[in-house]
């Protein structure tokens, strides 16, 4: 009779994958042997593996370059990280061993530029993407790059008021790129995106109050749909409409030599994903010469900002099952040692999914179970009401204790959930651990950050 975990999982999921395998009824993550961690480390852990950064950035460059070969595209494709994603230091550093370039989204993103000229990992040419609404010290910190000579610090003008208070703090010659405010999805609970400027007002904004200013030099349209690089109607007909407006804007600006798409391309939230990212990028790529070609102006460099698709397949959580609760005939609460709105807030604040494995005990029989946190709090759970599946996980057993692996979970979770500051029910923040390889190709472990004692919470607290 097939009953054990590891025949569910072989029955509905084409297993082992490429990121997963199984040993000795133990789950290994990109050869990590994950209960090696545990017994190192202990639990809760939160984990960085830093080579799966490199590698989907040298992924997506491939999958673009490809497709501009294959349609003998005649312009750039470029490369950003989008920093709101994840700041963390070893990100960064990571990402920027591979020819990439940054988009920043606040005043203090800047700083961090600042940091990485001083370290030595990035130049004055990089390009230096700043998008989001600009406060004061926003403007100052993107003037004061410009001043300092960046040559390819590029703001991106989320509205018409923008441009004049950059202008007003620097005498250099510097470029710009204007934002489209896309239409949202019909189901959205709005029409139109709050960033940007209308497709409409683009050409004449750029008429009225662009072109006559010597120093300022429009390089960028930058296009961005909140649900991503999808294969559907909505994302085709927003494109043509942002190409439209590029054309028309070129014929207009010689110096516009630039479509930016922004992010969206998805990461994987189970064993079942699927995504042709190749074909999109494709796709993309001849959409926007044939649109073009039709109009007879030059293909433009394409930039991308992608954030989750580069670091979010990095990151992962292991907790431990601490004890099993049964509260009717129907409902069996398995409790962890941590909370999911402070270490996952997005599966708590936009219900999203993340792909969760057991790591051991894959040769126990099953059992459907719902998930629960520490906190005192009734929305502090993962079950199949968020998400689409049911959960299913071994049987416990308090003699060989069960550990569970939340996966892809690299991406807005330390700042959305409030890195090193207080954490709901006061439940403290999970040791974190980096992960890489030597020289040699041999793994190896390192602690970024240790658990959050009582000490420096109460000490955040006033105490």
């Amino acid at each position: 009779m097939k009953n054990k975990y590891i025949d569910l999982v072989q029955q509905t999921f084409n297993f082992p994958t490429e990121e997963f395998q199984l040993e000795d009824n133990e789950l290994l993550f990109h050869n990590i042997y994950l209960m090696d961690l545990i017994k190192q480390y202990g639990t809760p852990l939160k984990f960085h593996y830093l080579p799966k950064i490199s590698e989907n950035i040298k992924k997506a460059k491939m999958w673009f370059n490809v497709a501009m070969a294959k349609c003998d595209y005649q312009a750039k494709y470029h490369y950003c990280y989008c920093t709101k994603s994840s700041h963390f230091s070893f990100v960064m550093e990571e990402a920027l061993k591979n020819d990439i370039h940054l988009e920043t989204s606040s005043a203090f993103d800047i700083d961090i530029i600042d940091a990485l000229l001083a370290e030595g990992k990035i130049t004055k040419k990089q390009y230096i993407i700043s998008n989001g609404f600009k406060t004061d010290l926003y403007v100052e910190n993107i003037a004061r790059i410009i001043n300092d000579g960046f040559e390819n610090a590029i703001p991106i003008l989320d509205n018409k008021g923008e441009l004049e208070r950059i202008t007003a703090l620097t005498e250099k010659k510097f470029k710009v790129g204007i934002r489209l405010a896309a239409e949202e999805e019909p189901k959205f609970e709005f029409y139109t995106s709050r960033l940007g400027i209308g497709y409409k007002d683009i050409v004449p904004f750029y008429l009225d109050q662009i072109k006559t200013k010597p120093n300022v030099e429009v390089k960028m349209l930058h296009f961005f749909i909140n649900t991503g690089i999808t294969d559907t109607s909505y994302y085709w007909n927003e494109l043509h409409k942002c190409l439209k407006v590029y054309c028309a804007l070129k014929k207009l600006c010689p110096s516009l030599d630039s479509l930016n798409i922004g992010g969206g391309f998805p990461i994987k939230n189970s064993l079942n994903f699927e995504y042709d990212y190749a074909y999109m990028a494709e796709e993309i790529v001849a959409q926007v010469k044939q649109v073009c070609n039709e109009n007879e102006i030059e293909e433009p460099n394409i930039f991308t900002e992608f954030g989750s698709f580069t670091v979010g397949e990095s990151g992962g959580a292991i907790y431990q099952i601490l004890d099993q609760k049964q509260q009717n005939d129907r409902e069996k609460w398995n409790m962890i040692d941590s909370s999911f709105m402070t270490t996952l807030p997005d599966a708590w604040a936009v219900n999203k999914k993340f792909l969760m494995l057991p790591v051991n005990r894959w040769d126990k029989t099953y059992e459907r179970v719902l998930l629960g946190g520490l906190t005192c709090d009734s929305d502090d759970y993962y079950n199949s009401e968020q998400h689409v599946n049911a959960i299913y996980l071994p049987r416990i057993n308090h003699e060989d204790p069960l550990y569970i692996g939340f996966f892809n979970t690299g991406a807005y979770q330390e700042s959305v959930g409030g890195f090193g500051g207080i954490q709901h029910c006061l439940i403290p923040a999970p040791k974190h651990i980096i992960i890489d390889k030597n020289d040699s190709g041999e793994i190896v472990t390192r602690i970024f950050s240790k658990e959050q004692s009582f000490k420096s919470m109460l000490k955040t607290l006033g105490y």
